[in-house]
């Protein structure tokens, strides 16, 4: 391939979207070498570099505009240097006037050609493959004789044989000897027997004939004792290999050993062996030639003879090796004959893949002072002879249909068909395809049709027409592609939407005269909650002719509905496209409001508010009132928090995440619940009923009245925290001493308690001590910020972080 016609090649290989690997195998198997990929690689190079110089100066002006925004170094005149071509270069090796990222452009954006170039280079690195030499250095495939079968007819006795002979009848004896090296056995009374050469046929001949002067009745032609003459154990035999194998040498072998096992014994062939030509020597001549191909493709071993002492195996180098490439199923290196032709090479590949251009193949040869490229056609396949060292290229086939449309939309079978006879044009087409279908749009269908120079053009086709026979049909060309829309595909149909008090809110299809009630029925009807005194349906406002903009967003209808039907608004309501359909909730609909009661009253467990304004002496009262183990004011209530306080916790801890500092515990790996305590005083609310100390309940609220706990517990900054006996009368530094007194960093101006009902107090001289309650003393902070594990220490008495943090920050202020 000429430079010209591999740029065309990657471009066009490029467009249909193939691997650069890919794109290297393929112009490697067209005859493109890596030196003319280098040579590509270097003049793309250069143009690339010839258009970057040009606007140069342009891109010069831009990047002084965006100096400030580049992420990468500033330019200072010291760092631009020039390289050899003059061209000017900054330390990064940017070329002046290229907007500088802090990256190598070169490494970032490599050419088209670089990848196609290693991959045609390690294939040419590839040591080449030649079929058949796997043969004899596989370990599964060893042509390894089996010695366990009767001793062959022809097989011909020698030095180290161990013939077993055994006399039955009127005579018995049994003698093992082996040949000796002159070729002969020694039998007492009888003396040398000599066997060597023979086979044991005839060693039994010779046997039988020597053994009548010993022994009485062994001739003649009704014998009184019979003879048998087997094979003991076998000698090795020594049998040369030369020649283009892996290890030449002189190798024992066994003496049914054939040709193949020699050879696999040597380490088989090498590369420059011969697989079809072969000699086998005897005695100094030719006895046989071995082509291995025949026993490959053939299965036949004419040539795989058993070998005798002192054969002599030699392979020479192979006379003829070509190499077939591309789309056949073995492409490798093959040995050929003298005379032997493409059909047969082609035959050895295995034939031609499915994707093969048959019509034509493209040869390679050495002449001796250049390369020539032929190419050859079918017809000559079978009379092309090869010669040594030529290349066969089997091309593919082109990657496109000769006779194939395509038809989409709105038909009843959309799809891929043939153009064959009664399949030539538009109305043909529609008929394959069963019709169209009843909402195709049949005024205006597109048909995309391929140019001569493959540009695509588009045809505008009335098939209304076309299918009465109002206009001339069209006639179908190679990859013709019939768009037929539909109605719906040109009408914009919008879908529904209903929510609010429904069953199954969401959107849904818009269907023409669509009613309220129909949706709502489709929605899966209304919920228990659902109003039927008011729906409102908002609509979309559409007036594509006007002019002047308005302020109104949208047109609101408003419905009553009784037993599916509505019965208050606009009577025979069709709905458009885009409705917006709200189911109000009833106003007199209220689900039940429960809380819980649990400690010391009569009747402990859940209760339901009776209205929205019941108090928490209305419960207790219900519950039977405190019973007199209670501890009144140590009664807490804890309260679930509602999705505007759980949002307002959640700020205030990521605006605490960022505050952090150097604290010893994260605020990340806190863990906050959703409820939080609210400080109560049920004595006096059961004392003023209605008061401001008798709170109004909320759904979920949890009312615990305990037991009198006669403890105070000290914590914080004090030498010993420690749990003491309550004393009545005892003031905070008595409370203070039973802990040691106070530590070093404490802040005895900021001690505060917090009660049993939930409720803190500052801690003065004055304040009141409670059972239960829990005096906690802050530490002075340090430098870098408040402590977090010293913070959650002080949190044991609290439900919730937020609702501490809170009430804290009021008390250090």
């Amino acid at each position: 391939m000429t430079d010209e016609q591999v740029v065309s090649y990657v471009k066009q290989a490029t467009a249909q979207g193939k691997s650069q690997q890919q794109i290297g195998k393929e112009l490697l198997a067209r005859g493109v070498t890596s030196d003319q990929v280098e040579r590509l690689k270097a003049r793309f190079e250069s143009e690339q570099g010839a258009q970057t110089t040009t606007s140069a100066q342009e891109i010069t002006t831009r990047e002084r505009k965006t100096t400030d925004q580049e992420s990468g170094p500033q330019r200072r005149r010291s760092d631009i240097q020039k390289d050899e071509s003059g061209t000017q270069r900054n330390e990064t090796g940017v070329q002046r006037g290229e907007p500088n990222y802090n990256r190598n452009i070169s490494e970032e954006l490599p050419t088209p050609y670089d990848e196609i170039a290693l991959e045609i280079q390690a294939n040419e690195n590839k040591p080449r493959s030649i079929f058949g030499h796997e043969v004899f250095n596989n370990q599964v495939l060893s042509f390894e004789p089996n010695e366990n079968v009767a001793t062959p007819r022809n097989y011909r006795l020698g030095p180290g044989d161990e013939v077993v002979i055994d006399i039955w009848g009127a005579n018995e004896d049994h003698i093992r000897q082996s040949i000796s090296p002159e070729g002969s056995i020694m039998v007492s009374q009888i003396g040398p027997v000599y066997l060597s050469g023979m086979t044991i046929e005839e060693a039994g001949n010779h046997i039988r004939s020597s053994f009548q002067s010993k022994y009485a009745g062994i001739g003649g032609e009704q014998p009184d004792s019979e003879i048998a003459v087997t094979l003991g154990n076998i000698r090795t035999i020594q049998v040369d290999i030369m020649g283009e194998v892996a290890i030449p040498g002189t190798y024992r072998l066994s003496p049914f050993s054939t040709v193949f096992h020699a050879l696999y014994k040597s380490g088989g062939i090498n590369d420059i062996g011969s697989m079809r030509n072969i000699q086998v020597l005897r005695d100094g001549r030719r006895l046989v030639g071995v082509d291995v191909y025949e026993y490959l493709f053939n299965g036949k071993q004419t040539g795989n003879v058993r070998l005798q002492e002192g054969d002599v195996i030699i392979v020479p180098p192979y006379e003829q090796l070509v190499t077939i490439n591309g789309n056949v199923k073995r492409p490798m290196s093959y040995e050929m004959k003298p005379g032997e032709t493409l059909a047969e090479l082609i035959d050895y590949a295995g034939g031609f893949s499915g994707d093969a251009y048959t019509e034509q193949v493209r040869l390679s040869r050495q002449t001796g002072r250049e390369n020539e490229l032929y190419n050859i056609v079918n017809g000559d396949f079978a009379s092309y002879k090869l010669n040594d060292g030529d290349q066969i290229t089997v091309g593919t086939i082109l990657d496109r249909f000769a006779n194939r449309v395509e038809i989409k939309g709105a038909t009843f079978r959309p799809g891929i068909y043939a153009i064959a006879p009664g399949l030539r044009t538009i109305k043909d087409l529609i008929n394959n395809a069963d019709g169209l279908l009843e909402d195709a749009f049949t005024t205006r269908a597109i048909l995309y049709r391929e140019g001569d120079d493959l540009s695509l053009e588009v045809l505008p086709l009335n098939l209304e027409a076309i299918m009465s026979g109002k206009a001339p049909d069209v006639t179908l060309r190679r990859n013709d592609v019939l768009l037929i829309p539909s109605i719906q595909d040109l009408q914009d149909r919008g879908e529904l939407t209903i929510a609010g008090q429904i069953a199954n809110p969401g959107q849904y299809p818009f269907a023409d005269n669509m009613t309220v009630e129909d949706l709502i029925i489709q929605a899966g009807g209304l919920l228990r909650g659902a109003s039927t005194a008011r729906i409102d349906v908002s609509r979309r406002l559409i007036d594509p002719d006007t002019l002047e903009p308005t302020s109104q967003t949208a047109e609101i209808f408003t419905f009553g509905v009784k037993d599916g039907l509505v019965v208050d608004g606009k009577q025979d309501f069709i709905l458009q496209p885009y409705d917006i359909v709200e189911v109000r909730r009833s106003p007199g609909y209220q689900t039940q409001r429960r809380v819980s009661v649990d400690g010391e009253v009569v009747f402990d467990g859940n209760y339901t508010l009776q209205s929205k304004n019941e108090r928490l002496s209305d419960v207790i009262r219900r519950a039977g009132g405190i019973t007199e183990y209670a501890y009144p004011r140590g009664a807490r209530l804890m309260r679930k928090m509602t999705e505007d306080e759980a949002a307002a916790r959640d700020e205030a801890m990521r605006l605490a995440m960022q505050s952090q500092g150097a604290d010893s515990i994260s605020v990340s790996k806190l863990q906050m619940g959703n409820t939080y305590s609210v400080g109560i005083e049920l004595e006096k609310a059961l004392a003023m009923p209605g008061s401001d100390y008798d709170i109004v309940l909320k759904e979920g609220d949890q009312i615990m009245v305990p037991e009198l706990v006669n403890t105070v517990k000290i914590s914080g900054d004090v030498m010993f925290p420690n749990t003491v006996v309550f004393q009545k009368g005892k003031k905070l530094k008595h409370y203070i001493d039973q802990a040691g007194g106070y530590g070093s960093r404490a802040r005895k101006n900021k001690v505060f308690i917090v009660y049993m009902n939930g409720t803190v107090a500052k801690a003065k001289g004055s304040t009141p001590i409670e059972p239960g309650c829990q005096i906690i003393v802050p530490s002075k902070p340090d430098k870098e910020g408040f402590n977090w594990a010293q913070f959650i220490g002080l949190a044991t008495s609290f439900a919730s972080l937020g609702t501490m943090a809170a009430t804290i920050s009021n008390l250090l202020k």
